[in-house]
């Protein structure tokens, strides 16, 4: 896997591209004009993103109806050395349809503890954790 970043203004945006070759803008939070995401929101994103793909893919195995899906995903940083890595990750995965409470909650199980490989690139140096609401009714 590679992606490229090339510099956009004489700040810090960035536009980074993947595989895909669609653009991802990266931006210091500090800029005049924010123009994308920073680093740190990005990692976020990539977890909320890893983990709806595997609990979707997985519900929809299971012909579950899945009428809406959001997720909430929440940093908490610690001072260190000069930087400001994510000691813990929290998760809240949104979901609504006709879904089993059971089969909620195996799937968000599936993707966190085995296959949603940004979390567990994480696994040993954050603490991530995750609860489901289903139908607005916390299940976890």
């Amino acid at each position: 896997m590679k992606v490229t970043l090339e510099r956009k203004n004489t700040e810090y945006l960035l536009e980074a591209r993947g595989a895909s070759g669609i653009p991802v803008m990266i931006d210091n939070k500090g800029s005049e004009v924010v123009q994308g995401s920073s680093p740190m929101e990005l990692i976020l994103m990539g977890v909320g993103g890893c983990s709806a793909i595997d609990i979707i893919s997985i519900l929809k195995k299971q012909r579950q109806e899945i009428t809406s899906y959001k997720v909430e995903v929440t940093g908490d940083r610690v001072e260190q050395d000069g930087s400001k890595p994510f000691k813990a990750i929290e998760v809240v995965v949104h979901l609504e349809g006709d879904i089993t409470p059971e089969k909620a909650q195996r799937a968000a199980d599936l993707s966190f503890l085995k296959y949603c490989s940004v979390s567990k690139t994480f696994d040993s140096v954050v603490d991530i954790t995750y609860q489901v609401s289903l139908n607005g009714k916390l299940i976890s």
